[in-house]
């Protein structure tokens, strides 16, 4: 009976650590049906993506509504300009209670973001390599055809780590790589996700839920896939559970150590 109830527990914590690990992007083309998924998931989902889609119709002000009701934010407008600015910018971030923020990854704009940042509980994200590009897109970009997307990933990566961003944004084909070479110190939020069988979309470097967390993805980004089932918040318990079978099994293979 105890060892069924410590499995039930264990279990239960899966699944808790595999919600607060899951981000629902609200990539809509107005606020009332980004509002009207945030209703409809309830409690079952914790944390939600905002980005440019609708930065311009009021979505900082519906970050700052979702902060408040208790909801964490990612705020990923991949901001890109001088020091100074990013600096000015991510301040107000902070200010607000936003829990993640991206931007591309230049030296001096990911240092600008830490020290806007500041002692706050902003956690500063670098993209890498998006997820819609491969070889031919960064080639494309004036890279050299010998340099391969992993590659560009873990340079961009490495240098983040060293200016003191907390993580990266990438495919979780380059999770593993990410947390061996930085010992663990960088987080890993992974867009790209697909259920098993389900169309890539405009992705082209993809994982499921279940190969990503194992992979070491510490948070997955995920929007159609949910927005655009017919019942979101089943969906939506379907793929927590997914991440919470990798979560039990990768805590499996820590205690058999």
């Amino acid at each position: 009976m105890a060892d069924a109830a410590l499995d039930v527990l264990g279990r239960r914590a899966a699944v808790e650590s595999a919600r607060e690990k899951l981000i629902v992007a609200l990539d809509f083309w107005t606020i009332e049906e980004a509002k009207k998924l945030v209703k409809e998931l309830g409690d079952e989902v914790t944390f939600y993506k905002i980005g440019l889609g609708l930065q311009l119709i009021g979505g900082d002000s519906f970050a700052r509504e979702l902060v408040k009701e208790g909801k964490r934010v990612f705020l990923d407008y991949k901001w890109y300009d001088i020091e100074e600015t990013i600096k000015n910018a991510v301040a107000q971030a902070a200010k607000i209670g936003i829990s993640f923020l991206s931007l591309h990854g230049v030296n001096g704009i990911l240092r600008g973001a830490v020290q806007g940042r500041g002692t706050s509980n902003l956690k500063i994200l670098c993209v890498t390599v998006l997820t819609s590009m491969d070889a031919e897109d960064i080639h494309e970009m004036g890279y050299s055809p010998t340099v391969t997307v992993e590659e560009l990933v873990i340079r961009r990566a490495v240098k983040a780590m060293e200016i003191g961003v907390d993580g990266v944004i990438a495919s979780a084909l380059e999770a593993s790589k990410i947390k061996s070479l930085s010992g663990g110190k960088l987080m890993v939020v992974a867009p790209a996700i697909r259920l098993l069988g389900s169309p890539q979309d405009d992705q082209k470097r993809i994982a499921t839920p279940y190969v990503a967390i194992k992979a070491g993805a510490d948070y997955l980004v995920i929007g159609r896939q949910i927005t655009e089932a017919n019942n979101p918040r089943e969906t939506a318990h379907k793929i927590i559970v997914e991440m919470a079978d990798a979560i039990g099994q990768l805590g499996e293979g820590a205690s058999a150590h």
